[in-house]
């Protein structure tokens, strides 16, 4: 009796849904976007040598690129299995969502890829890559504390 493996199918509402929810976690994460280019969040109290930068890379009408990436102040040269990494997200204001695009260097990710492939990606690796990028956003709300505003301790406040 052999086995027969089903391809894996696109869950659209899942990732819409991931990228909905990311969107409006970064967007709080940036305090609705003022005239800034760069946040910086502590990732736990008395932390701050260790922090997410969001940074803005790219903005136009409707879109706005940001490069997301763990800071060690006390270390700049850490050790590259410590760092999370370097997410390159793009918001789409009118449709209030937000994607990663690339992460280190891994660029134009599909929504989904045949099993085993060249990259040894897997079959839903786009989905996973934006799910980590809400866990991290989300830990960021939870247990975060802005950098630039020494009275404001939680992001969620």
């Amino acid at each position: 009796m052999g086995f027969v493996k089903t391809r894996y199918r696109v869950d659209f509402p899942l990732q819409m849904a991931e990228c909905e929810a990311n969107y409006h976690r970064l967007l709080k994460l940036m305090h609705g976007q003022p005239l800034r280019e760069t946040w910086q969040i502590a990732l736990a109290a008395g932390m701050a040598d260790q922090c997410l930068q969001i940074r803005i890379v790219e903005k136009s009408r409707y879109t706005t690129t940001v490069q997301i990436e763990q800071l060690s102040i006390r270390l700049p040269n850490a050790v590259d299995w410590l760092q999370l990494p370097k997410l390159t997200v793009r918001l789409y204001h009118d449709a209030r969502l937000a994607e990663v695009l690339a992460w280190e260097n891994h660029k134009r990710v599909r929504p989904r890829y045949e099993y085993p492939n060249r990259q040894m990606y897997q079959s839903d690796e786009k989905l996973q890559i934006n799910c980590f990028l809400g866990e991290c956003l989300a830990l960021c709300l939870e247990q975060g504390y802005s950098l630039e505003n020494p009275l404001t301790l939680s992001c969620n406040g």
